[in-house]
């Protein structure tokens, strides 16, 4: 098989292994191409690691790591038609995300607080299930 075909042939079996192993309940991106799993991750990561510069800057540290690998992913799927809409996913999912942990760590009412946390958590760790390591 010559270098090409081969390298088709991974890239087709790597592409259905992530879409067979994305997560599939409700909160956690169902209905979503890969392409736009990844891109809202990278969103969500990155509200995560400019929120954590303001508290822990090791833990801001640590999630840069992550989101750099969900970045180096984004960009090997990604056709640069898609540029605008990945963008956006990640801009949505950002603004989503940091909401979140402003209403987890600044709400007035423990329970959404709470809520909030919660979410924000689970969101992210959606996304950490899907990287090596």
């Amino acid at each position: 098989m010559g270098g090409l075909k081969t390298l088709a042939l991974a890239f087709s079996i790597a592409s259905a292994v992530v879409a067979h192993s994305l997560p599939t309940s409700a909160n956690s991106l169902s209905g979503q191409s890969p392409l736009q799993f990844f891109a809202t991750c990278a969103g969500r990561l990155t509200a995560e690691m400019e929120f954590q510069w303001m508290f822990d800057g090791a833990a801001a540290d640590a999630i840069k790591l992550e989101r750099a690998a969900v970045l180096d992913i984004l960009d090997a799927m990604m056709p640069l038609e898609r540029g605008r809409a990945v963008l956006n996913w990640r801009i949505e999912a950002k603004m989503a995300q940091a909401a979140l942990l402003t209403r987890a760590t600044f709400g007035s009412d423990e329970r959404e607080q709470h809520h909030a946390r919660l979410l924000a958590a689970r969101n992210v760790e959606t996304c950490r299930a899907q990287l090596l390591g």
